[in-house]
């Protein structure tokens, strides 16, 4: 009896939850402070959410990452030529009226990816932590789908 509740237990902690990140989430601003002309340009990434964006401000962004109504981080698309010209961007816009950030990562997409099909860096700045992340996923399709 007391090896089934140990297995158990350790289950229940091995395995994240949403509710445990709820807290994290709750005190995110909802996608209401988006700035005007803000649309949805992508349905939920995993560990990002949807992504919106005012079309005019592509390639380079802002995009905001928006997880049930919630933002839960900023991205940028630095292109490697751009990076390689040496361009400065002394002020990228869409930072006001953010959460304090958590953590940033940039990552190098040699081929791209959809809607921006050139070599580039993806700048994300997060603002709940890598473990709440982890709990964003695109909704599951039901069998009738």
């Amino acid at each position: 009896m007391t090896m089934r509740m140990l297995t158990a237990v350790g289950l229940l902690l091995a395995v994240p939850s949403v509710g445990v990140y709820a807290d994290e989430f709750s005190k995110l601003p909802d996608r209401t402070i988006l700035p005007k002309g803000a649309v949805k340009i992508s349905q939920v990434v995993p560990a990002m959410g949807e992504h919106w964006s005012d079309p005019k401000n592509l390639p380079l962004g802002p995009l905001y990452c928006v997880y049930k109504g919630k933002v839960v981080c900023i991205e940028y698309m630095i292109s490697q030529a751009d990076l390689q010209a040496g361009k400065s961007w002394p002020e990228l816009t869409g930072l006001k009226n953010l959460p304090p950030i958590n953590h940033v990562n940039m990552g190098f997409e040699p081929k791209g990816h959809e809607g921006y099909e050139v070599p580039h860096y993806d700048m994300h700045i997060y603002f709940v932590s890598p473990e709440a992340l982890k709990t964003i996923k695109p909704p599951e399709k039901s069998a009738r789908q």
